[in-house]
């Protein structure tokens, strides 16, 4: 076990028996709870990079980060001032916070002063800078130094280095570890492949490592005579490091929050497949075996604690700078005196300020919603039936189409989570498979399309066809020879695509995709929806005609449409249309790792229209009339279209219908177009046409922002859409149908809580942490992004790989915010006891609210409103 260890190290009887007990499989595991697992960038979905720390407060974790990364987790100074002078801050929340703040501390310091110091310091920025009479003056009052009660995050060996010798060895510790990640994780750009690969990352860079003529020869030679197995080397090399037992944990997690975007893919490769599962062990392995090569040569490491009067010298300025003081009045003050002020100002420090100003804005949009909520009575129900209904996914760019269609005519619109309860994995037509859920399920269902056999052959000739030239152009490409006159063979096509996508972007994408369709044609498609048993370790294809009704009635009961059915009734999956956008799958679906979600709404208005599924759902207590049909379609949140998808035969009553929509379809994507353009910089008043703008936006090869995503999210509204149709909520709200009189035991808000609310949240917290530590769980700027072995980005070539969302999906200007960084208010209009009840039967959501990590609010039946946090 102690290959790595030198002659002469000597351990302690207590070292050794604790890492012979070691449990190393549980240590990673609560390690890895600081990342988050890191899909494929084609895959990418919205992520809570702090879904492993929730059992603790938002405050303290952020107190963790800037102790450890100096990461900001709160919202910086300008943010808030930009939100303060448009006016989204009212001041009077602040105070009220302050106020909450000083009744719960202990500071035996005059009230009037202490609110005095406390406010000026909330909304003047400090301007003193230590002086040599401040520094003296800091000397001298050294024995009144404040307790520091926080306790401070454990830093690698190689961190403190940086710090005390202000050495590279970190960064080298760094680029290494990018360079092998790289090599190992490669899925479609090296045209040689990393040796030994499916041995794991360890043994793999453990056959290499060696060979590496970047590193020194001492290097070499001790990487050389690591142990066989990565969990015995990652024992090892932290028993070389002297790691204390008790800071094993910590030691990991600092190293894993390094660099969280590699780290975080590993962990997701670890848990997609059984013969990967030790992955994130492997990279322990191999970063703790690299940093003790790097850096046994300087330890052990002294700790060089920072002198008192350094901690002293910024609280003395403060109360110069806040609390109207000189030099001279310390002089004045009795030691008690003294001891509070520093208190204080030491308790008072820019987290706590942080915190303070994004509870205010947080509140002022709350109170924003309630006054939305509540000074409009909830409209009785309509006498006059719908003529079409229409069910969209709950995601916010929903709001304002659903908005503008019920504008247009006798139309209803419903919200739900996209994929309509549906665990099925999508086989389509041309081979394409992926997962039809939010990333946080299985699927337990396949579904196919299927064509007759004549149809199928010949479009899979065309498939040949076109495929074989993508893998000639490839191969030419990699290959020495063929390279050097590839130009000269495809100059003509690809010349002409730059010209014409950079001067009439959306006439050279309709173009292509023309005669894309023209020379590939997709035949009309069944999908195979009945039951099939499949081979062990295979999804069943299929539903049993049980499954079928328990589906069907699952999705109309969470969607709130039992009864009133209109003759025709669209369920709207959701989709979006980019070009050359790295970042495509993250507009398709904030959840669903860029699935579309047409392909559900297919399969659901197919289960609906089956008479069997009618016949029994009927007997459960849902009648659908006879005359009532389900359609599919697709809102693509880009174009600000509704594409149909599936079309079956049509009652009279249901053709009527169809055809009236089809006449206002148009109007509502111009009117829907006309309102999401103008919030996008530079581009609103480009064109008089802003149908013609959007359509050029999403075909420009150069645009990087061919609409906002989700940014501005900030609620989910679970209740009767009657609660928000007459209210404009600026494309910001979740909105998911609930009719609390119909849940009688609660199950279905549970549900939607455990369900789409967390898709939300992670949603949330996605922009959020994109917005506030851009540079940590961000991605950069779209212009200057590398993509990385065909899984993500990075900036340049030895960065992190970048887990979050690019600088133009949350900002407006290198300057000001388009995202408001608030964490996700969740408003349930319901009795009070209906969430009492929740609360009590769901302890971990009750822990996210209550670590604040997400807001609570109610509207009774009766409009009181009641926050619970």
């Amino acid at each position: 076990m102690n290959a790595i260890l030198p002659l002469d190290k000597k351990l302690t009887v207590e070292t050794e028996v604790d890492y012979r007990h070691l449990d190393l499989t549980s240590i990673v595991k609560g390690a890895s709870n600081v990342i988050t697992p890191l899909g494929p960038l084609n895959t990418f979905a919205a992520r809570n990079p702090w879904v492993g720390l929730e059992e603790q407060p938002f405050e303290q974790v952020a107190r963790k980060f800037k102790d450890l990364h100096d990461l900001d987790l709160y919202p910086t100074h300008s943010a808030f001032q930009q939100a303060l002078n448009q006016g989204e801050i009212h001041l009077n929340f602040l105070q009220n916070r302050l106020k909450q703040w000083l009744d719960s501390e202990t500071l035996n310091l005059d009230r009037k002063v202490a609110e005095r110091f406390c406010l000026a310091a909330l909304t003047q920025p400090a301007k003193t800078v230590s002086t040599a009479k401040v520094k003296k003056l800091a000397n001298k009052l050294r024995a009144y130094r404040p307790e520091m009660s926080e306790k401070h995050s454990v830093k690698t060996y190689s961190q403190q280095l940086e710090q005390i010798h202000n050495n590279t060895l970190n960064k080298e510790l760094d680029h290494q570890i990018i360079k092998w990640c790289k090599l190992f994780l490669d899925e479609s750009q090296a045209v040689w492949s990393m040796p030994n690969r499916e041995n794991g990352f360890y043994q793999a860079w453990r056959s290499l490592v060696h060979h590496d003529t970047s590193l020194s020869r001492e290097v070499r030679k001790i990487l050389k005579n690591l142990p066989q197995e990565a969990d015995q080397a990652l024992k090892s090399g932290l028993l070389a490091l002297d790691v204390p037992y008790s800071q094993l944990q910590d030691y990991l997690e600092a190293h894993l929050l390094a660099l969280p975007g590699w780290a975080g893919t590993m962990l997701w490769r670890s848990l997609q497949s059984s013969s990967e599962h030790s992955l994130l062990t492997d990279y322990l392995a191999v970063r703790i075996s690299m940093e003790w090569a790097f850096i046994h040569p300087y330890l052990p490491i002294s700790e060089q604690k920072i002198e008192e009067k350094d901690q002293i010298e910024p609280l003395i300025a403060s109360w110069i700078d806040w609390g109207g003081m000189s030099i001279h009045a310390w002089s004045q003050l009795s030691p008690k005196e003294i001891k509070v002020r520093l208190t204080l100002a030491a308790r008072f420090d820019q987290i706590t300020r942080e915190r303070l100003w994004l509870e205010a804005w947080e509140k002022t949009y709350e109170d924003h919603v309630k006054t939305l909520l509540t000074t409009t009575p909830l409209p009785s129900v309509e006498e006059t039936a719908p003529l079409a209904q229409f069910v969209f996914c709950i995601d916010v760019r929903s709001e304002p189409f659903r908005r503008k269609l019920e504008q247009a005519g006798r139309f209803e619109t419903f919200g739900t989570a996209g994929f309509f309860g549906l665990p099925i994995e999508t086989h389509e037509l041309d081979h394409h498979v992926h997962h039809s859920l939010p990333v946080m399920f299985k699927p337990k269902y396949k579904v196919q399309e299927t064509s007759s056999e004549g149809e199928l052959n010949k479009y899979t000739q065309q498939q040949q066809v076109s495929n074989s030239f993508r893998f000639t152009f490839k191969t030419m490409k990699h290959n020495l020879l063929s390279s050097l006159f590839l130009p000269e063979i495809s100059s003509p096509w690809l010349s002409m695509q730059m010209v014409t996508r950079s001067f009439i972007p959306r006439e050279a994408g309709h173009a292509f995709r023309k005669i894309s369709q023209t020379l590939i044609r997709k035949p009309t498609t069944e999908l195979s929806l009945e039951h099939k048993r499949a081979p062990e370790n295979e999804l069943p294809v299929g539903f049993t005609d049980e499954e079928k009704v328990s589906f069907t009635k699952q999705a109309l009961n969470m969607m709130g449409l039992t009864e009133r059915f209109a003759p025709l009734v669209v369920i709207c999956g959701h989709s979006s249309h980019s070009t050359n956008n790295p970042y495509a799958s993250a507009l398709d679906c904030g959840a669903c790792g860029g699935a579309s979600s047409g392909f559900n709404a297919r399969v659901l208005a197919t289960l609906c229209n089956l008479p069997k599924v009618r016949k029994a759902l009927a007997h459960e207590g849902i009648s659908i009339p006879e005359e009532t049909v389900f359609a599919a379609a697709e809102h693509i949140t880009s174009l600000d279209e509704l594409r149909w998808l599936y079309i079956p035969a049509l009652s009279t009553a249901a053709k009527v219908a169809y055809d009236t929509v089809n006449t206002e379809l148009p109007k509502v994507s111009q009117a829907a177009s006309s309102e999401r353009i103008t919030h996008l910089p530079n581009v609103g008043n480009r064109r008089k046409n802003k149908r013609n703008e959007v359509q050029t936006l999403t075909e420009d090869w150069s645009e990087v922002r061919p609409e906002w995503g989700l940014a501005r999210n900030a609620t989910f509204i679970i209740g009767d859409r009657r609660l928000t149709r007459d209210c404009d909520l600026e494309g910001r709200v979740f909105l998911h149908n609930y009719n609390w009189q119909k849940d009688e035991t609660g199950s279905i808000l549970e549900n939607i809580i455990m369900g789409p609310v967390t898709v939300a949240q992670w949603i949330n917290l996605q922009y959020y942490a994109s917005t506030v530590a851009p540079h940590y769980y961000g991605s950069g700027n779209k212009a200057t992004q590398t993509i990385t072995s065909g899984i993500g980005v990075m900036q340049g070539n030895a960065s992190d790989l970048l887990s979050g969302l690019p600088w133009q999906s949350v900002m407006k200007s290198d300057d000001e915010f388009y995202h408001a960084p608030l964490r996700l208010l969740v408003v349930i209009h319901a009795p009070r006891e209906s969430i009492q009840r929740l609360l009590k039967q769901h302890p971990a959501f009750q822990q996210k609210v209550q670590n604040g990590w997400i807001h609570l609010a109610s509207l009774s039946p009766e409009g009181e409103w009641q926050s619970w946090a």
